[in-house]
């Protein structure tokens, strides 16, 4: 795993310090620049430490999930590892969402909790709770420091198991009475791991040769690739950009996946899964050699089991082994680093004739006989302002600039990842396994913070931006110009497509009848509100929203009753989509088994 962090120079002499002062020194040694947290009694002492440490900047949240999914940004669009600091008892609870969060995206995340004193662990005391316990689900690692002799080889090892292998999010658990202990301080380069963690990088070179012979012999190959690519480093991308290139393969990508290949290229067929592109998800169900990189066959992508791409040989390439053969069996499972096994098939397929280029012509004119049906119609309005269609102003309006898009969940998460082109990894921020509701404004916080000069949107909806609203504060005080674009169609908008196709347009407590007055709600923050309700209005409010040097809530209204097609419906194969200027009778052709909620 390639994570692009900057080591700094440790101590070459044990210095004593206190527990408090070692996390401090041991972040500063890590690399590490900014951290977003939220003072409690229990952390108190690293708060003090942190006072005296001027190379560290700290990022006061206003809610302790805004800080796990502020620094799961900072991490998504940086590939360092983000730092979370928070205190005992509700401090570390309210963390759980935004670590689960990492957990299922593999983000890379350090999380440090304050904990009760050790002689007051298990008494109940005030602010205790089993951090430890609670997380052991929710992390890839976690640890409680019961003595600070410990403490600098436990920061170190947080970092190296956060950041290798299949990323994800290590928490340390630290009592008071630690954090106000004396011990000897070692530097990264000194401390002695106690975990025998070593993920491998490099693909087994036999299985490598064999995937390639397999995919040299495909009529109708497929690259489909997720975020592993992209938390494999920019060199994964670029691996993978050259092999689609020698190959002649088309390329479809989870919504986690979305840059790792540019939405520009010709080879390129859009996002897969249930609200995928038409022709995506039509070649992934026709392909006779499908290539998993760094995707994990997750339900939103495969939809019936037993239908998908069910006549292809599959070969699965991921660093974590548990995920090869988990959900889908593989022909071909390839353990390694994304980038690196990339590499290595490239390297096998220039090293013999390859087959004549015209052995893919039928497979790329099926391919072009799909794109020709535009399964991202919709039916345009002269006096509602569609979301398609604001996404699209959005996406022409911002082109060429230095974009980074953040998103909250839901319907107008879908339509941006349809409607935004990405050419280049870690613009996406995204919440993805978990589907948590509030991410997109913390998280747009945290991409501000690494990239200070560049335009940071969260497409929104007027729903979830309310999950982690006072978020807002942060960005006022921080002066970050984060850019919230709400697409308020004053409902629940997913929840409420799913009760219209799946439960009998019985719309039950999805529609939001009290909405704050986002202008209002915007200039009471100390940023800017701005709003449109006409498509007259659209392309201005867009631009005074871009050109805004202050945070921003654009209410954009958008038409109330619109639903994010292509669909899939639950129990259906890829090649059975719902669209949306079909004229199908929606309620009709969902059967019984696609009324089961997956």
């Amino acid at each position: 795993m390639t994570l692009h962090q900057t080591i700094a120079t440790p101590a070459t002499e044990a210095e004593t310090l206190t527990g408090a002062q070692i996390v401090v020194r041991a972040l500063v040694d890590n690399g590490v620049e900014v951290l977003f947290g939220y003072p409690g009694g229990a952390v108190l002492p690293i708060y003090d430490a942190l006072f005296h440490e001027p190379r560290l900047e700290h990022v006061l949240v206003r809610h302790e999930q805004g800080a796990t999914h502020a620094a799961e940004g900072y991490a998504r669009s940086t590939g360092k590892v983000g730092v979370v600091l928070v205190t005992s008892g509700p401090g570390a609870t309210n963390a759980v969402t935004g670590i689960v969060d990492a957990l299922m995206d593999s983000i890379p995340l350090v999380i440090i909790t304050g904990q009760v004193p050790t002689g007051l662990i298990g008494s109940d005391a005030f602010q205790e709770c089993d951090t430890v316990g609670i997380t052991r689900s929710a992390t890839k690692h976690n640890t409680l420091v019961r003595h600070v002799e410990d403490l600098p080889r436990v920061m170190h090892e947080a970092f190296r198991i956060a950041a290798s292998g299949r990323p994800g999010p290590v928490l340390i658990d630290i009592p008071k009475d630690v954090q106000f202990a004396k011990g000897a301080y070692a530097g990264p380069a000194e401390a002695t791991f106690t975990h025998a963690y070593a993920p491998r990088l490099e693909g087994d070179a036999a299985k490598i040769r064999e995937a390639v012979e397999l995919i040299a012999g495909a009529q109708r190959p497929i690259l489909y690739t997720g975020g592993g690519v992209i938390n494999a480093g920019p060199g994964a991308s670029e691996a993978l950009r050259d092999f689609a290139r020698l190959t002649g393969a088309p390329v479809t990508s989870t919504l986690m996946g979305l840059g790792a290949f540019p939405a520009a290229d010709p080879q390129w067929l859009g996002m897969v899964g249930m609200h995928g592109a038409y022709e995506a998800n039509h070649a992934m169900h026709d392909c006779d050699v499908m290539v998993c990189v760094g995707a994990r066959f997750d339900d939103r992508v495969t939809g019936r089991l037993d239908a998908f791409a069910p006549g292809s040989k599959k070969i699965h390439i991921d660093i974590d082994p548990s995920s090869i053969g988990k959900i889908v069996r593989a022909d071909i499972g390839i353990v390694g680093d994304a980038g690196r096994v990339l590499q290595a098939m490239t390297d096998a397929w220039r090293g013999k004739a390859r087959r004549p280029a015209e052995t893919l012509k039928p497979w790329w004119k099926s391919i072009d006989g799909w794109r020709a049906r535009n399964g991202f119609g919709y039916i345009q309005s002269s006096d509602q302002i569609k979301p398609q269609h604001a996404l699209q102003r959005l996406a022409a309006l911002t082109e060429g600039r230095d974009l980074y898009i953040t998103t909250e969940v839901g319907q107008h998460q879908m339509w941006a990842a349809q409607f935004l082109p990405f050419q280049a990894p870690n613009r996406w921020m995204t919440s993805g396994g978990l589907g948590t509701m509030g991410y997109g404004l913390p998280a747009a916080i945290g991409v501000q913070m690494a990239h200070r000069d560049a335009l940071v949107i969260d497409v929104a909806g007027e729903a979830s931006i309310q999950m982690c609203i006072q978020e807002l504060s942060t960005a006022v005080q921080y002066d970050l110009p984060v850019k919230v674009m709400i697409l308020n169609n004053e409902w629940m908008g997913m929840v409420r497509q799913w009760q219209q196709l799946l439960h009998g347009e019985r719309y039950s407590h999805s529609y939001s009848s009290s909405l704050p007055d986002f202008v209002k709600l915007a200039e009471a923050y100390g940023a800017v509100g701005i709003r449109a309700s006409h498509p007259d209005e659209l392309d201005a409010a867009i631009q005074a929203m871009i050109d805004s040097p202050k945070p921003v809530l654009f209410d954009c209204r958008v038409s109330k009753d619109e639903n994010c097609f292509p669909m899939i419906p639950s129990g259906k194969a890829h090649n059975d989509m719902l669209l949306g200027d079909s004229g199908q009778d929606i309620g009709a052709v969902i059967d019984e088994a696609g009324r089961k909620l997956v």
